[in-house]
């Protein structure tokens, strides 16, 4: 299932007691959706699904799909470590009217690959909606196999994969065993480009928050077959994208959002705000980035 070319995984705005700022997430959601957005991802990890309640989840997946109102697709992050508590999670998402789901790797608990294929399995399929992978290894501390997606991409509902291992040969064997239409979204921003070229559909990404326009630019480029452009947008925006992970994510990418006059608010503990050197170098970097001419 083709979800579009560049899903913002979004942040969850906060206001300055730690609550949800829900009229800061309406107004983020429309902001996104004007400025290369061509799904949105809720209370997955960037929009720190560690720290938010049951009910803020199940508030935000109502709050995004009467916002949206059906102009992109809409996917709920409902993937824990708890199988169980995933399938309650998911069937009440269903039940809201997202689009689709985004299941990742259970995280702490350390699963065989076996154990991984029946948790993912067993969550698909008590719905009825579309379902996302996520692997990302580097966080979860362990990672699906290729033959553990490409299994689990024969079950019906399995139509997609975020794959942030960061191992461009697990992408490519992913891309050339599963069948033409179960796509395939990095969740390495830097890694945009290369995926789509050897056959990737897209990207999951923070860094599209702030420069969602020219990824669509860069990504529309290559299919036209302006690969040089293409190249060129890639070597302009990587720098930016890095920045995006100098400190634990989403913290920086909410700063950068802040200073840009996009109000989503600090981030909840166990993460903290970017220290001043921090700060002080993402602002040179944003004023670097916006003094710059069209790359073209």
């Amino acid at each position: 299932m083709n979800f579009g070319q560049v899903i913002t995984a979004m942040v969850t705005p906060f206001d300055q007691n730690g609550e949800v700022d829900y009229d800061a997430t309406r107004s983020l959601i429309n902001y996104l959706i004007q400025n290369g957005s061509d799904g949105l991802v809720v209370a997955g990890t960037t929009g720190e699904s560690p720290t938010l309640t049951h009910e803020e989840k199940l508030h935000l997946f109502r709050l995004t799909v009467d916002e949206v109102n059906g102009r992109v697709p809409v996917i709920a992050g409902t993937g824990s470590n708890n199988t169980r508590e995933s399938i309650e999670l998911s069937k009440e998402a269903e039940s809201i009217g997202v689009d689709a789901v985004m299941l990742v790797t259970p995280y702490y608990n350390k699963p065989s690959q076996e154990g991984m294929y029946q948790h993912f399995g067993t969550i698909a399929n008590s719905i009825n909606l579309p379902v996302m992978l996520y692997n990302i290894p580097g966080r979860s501390a362990v990672g699906m196999s290729p033959d553990t997606i490409i299994r689990l991409s024969q079950i019906e509902n399995i139509v997609s994969v975020k794959e942030a291992s960061g191992d461009l040969d697990q992408v490519t064997t992913i891309i050339n065993n599963t069948a033409p239409e179960f796509t395939l979204y990095t969740g390495e921003d830097s890694q945009t480009l290369p995926t789509v070229a050897i056959g990737g559909t897209g990207v999951v990404s923070v860094s599209a928050h702030v420069i969602g326009n020219e990824m669509q630019q860069m990504l529309n480029a290559l299919h036209n077959g302006d690969v040089a452009f293409a190249s060129r947008m890639h070597g302009y925006i990587v720098p930016f994208m890095n920045a995006m992970f100098s400190a634990p994510s989403p913290t920086p990418v909410k700063e950068a959002l802040n200073q840009i006059g996009v109000s989503v608010g600090g981030v909840r503990l166990p993460l903290i705000p970017l220290n001043d050197t921090e700060r002080a170098s993402l602002t040179q970097l944003i004023n670097e980035y916006r003094s710059q001419e069209d790359v073209g």
